[in-house]
C-alpha cells in the first residue's frame, strides 16, 4: 500500500503563546507583548543595536566606577525617560513599562501586608500615564523594594503559611493603564528591547556607580519576592517562575537587556496568580 503524505499547515509559536495560559498573565499584557515581539526592529535593528550599546554601556560604567568624583540627575534622567517613551517608545511597550511600577508595588505591598512587620510603609508607585513617571522615579522604584526588605527584617519568626481567611488583601490596587494613556504620536514605533537597549546607556550615564550597580542587582530578589510570597500562601509555585535569583551573587551587565524582560515578566506573571487567588478568596 502506498502512503500519501497529508500536508497538515505549520502552527506559529504565536498562536501557541495566544492560547497557553499555563502561566496566568493579564490579557492586555499577553497582547501587548505578543504584539511588540512582531516589531521588525527586532529581527534587523536590535541584533546589531544589543553589541553596539553593550559596548558603550561598559565604557560609560567602568569610567564611573574609576573616577572618584560621583554625580547623578535623577530629574534630568526621569525627564529623557519620559520624552523618550513619549515620542518613540510604542504603545505597547509603553503600558509594559508603565504597568510594572504598580505590579510590583502590588507585591511588595501584599508581603508587608502579611509580614509580622506590616507597619512597614507601603510602596506608592502607581503611574497611569508616561508623564507620572516624572514623580515615581525608576530609582526610587527600586528603593521602595530595598526600604520594605530592610524593615522587614528576617523571616524566621513569621508566622507563615497563613490561613487562606487570614490573608489581608486590603493594600491591592487596581492596575488601570490602557493603551490609550501611552498612544500620543505617530513616531511611537520602537519595540521594549530596543528601546531598553538605546537608554541603558544614559540610565547608567545619570546614576553613580553605586546607584547604578544597585538597579542592575535589585532583579536578584526576584526570587526573595516569591519565596515569601509563597510561603506567605503556602505554595512553592510561586518560585518556580524565577529566572534572576541568588541576590549574594552581583550580577554584570553581560545579560541586562535578558534578566531585565524576564523581571518584568515574572512580576506580571506572579501578580496575576496573585489576583485570582485574591478573586477566589472574595468570592468564597
Amino acid at each position: 500500500m502506498s502512503s500519501q503524505r497529508v500536508n497538515v499547515p505549520s502552527v506559529r509559536l504565536s498562536e501557541v503563546l495566544d492560547v497557553d495560559d499555563t502561566l496566568p498573565i493579564a490579557p492586555i499584557v499577553r497582547q501587548c507583548w505578543l504584539k511588540d515581539l512582531q516589531n521588525p526592529l527586532r529581527w534587523f535593528i536590535l541584533p546589531v543595536l544589543r553589541i553596539l550599546c553593550t559596548i558603550i554601556l561598559h565604557i560609560i560604567y567602568f569610567v564611573k566606577r574609576l573616577i572618584p568624583i560621583q554625580f547623578s540627575a535623577h530629574g534630568i534622567l526621569q525627564w529623557l525617560i519620559c520624552f523618550f517613551m513619549e515620542y518613540f517608545v510604542s504603545p505597547e511597550a509603553n503600558l509594559l513599562i508603565i504597568r510594572h511600577f504598580g505590579t510590583e508595588s502590588n507585591l511588595i505591598n501584599f508581603i508587608i501586608a502579611n509580614s509580622k512587620n506590616s507597619d512597614v510603609p507601603l510602596a506608592q508607585h502607581y503611574p497611569e500615564t508616561i508623564w507620572e513617571l516624572m514623580e515615581d522615579s525608576f530609582v526610587m522604584h527600586d528603593q521602595a523594594l530595598f526600604r520594605s526588605f530592610r524593615d522587614l527584617g528576617p523571616t524566621k519568626d513569621e508566622e507563615w503559611p497563613k490561613d487562606p481567611s487570614q490573608i489581608d488583601w486590603s493594600t491591592w490596587k487596581d492596575i488601570d493603564v490602557t493603551l490609550e494613556d501611552c498612544t500620543k504620536h505617530w513616531t511611537q514605533f520602537l519595540d521594549f528591547d530596543t528601546a531598553h537597549e538605546l537608554f541603558k546607556s544614559t540610565f547608567c550615564f545619570w546614576l553613580t556607580a553605586q546607584e547604578y550597580q544597585d538597579a542592575i542587582n535589585s532583579f536578584q530578589l526576584d526570587q526573595s519576592v516569591a519565596l515569601r510570597i509563597g510561603r506567605i500562601l503556602g505554595d512553592p509555585e510561586f518560585q518556580d517562575l524565577t529566572h534572576n535569583r541568588f541576590p549574594l551573587v552581583l550580577t554584570d551587565t553581560i545579560s541586562l537587556s535578558y534578566r531585565f524582560a524576564l523581571h518584568g515578566l515574572f512580576v506580571e506573571h506572579i501578580h496575576e496568580m496573585l489576583d485570582q487567588r485574591r478573586v477566589e478568596a472574595q468570592g468564597a
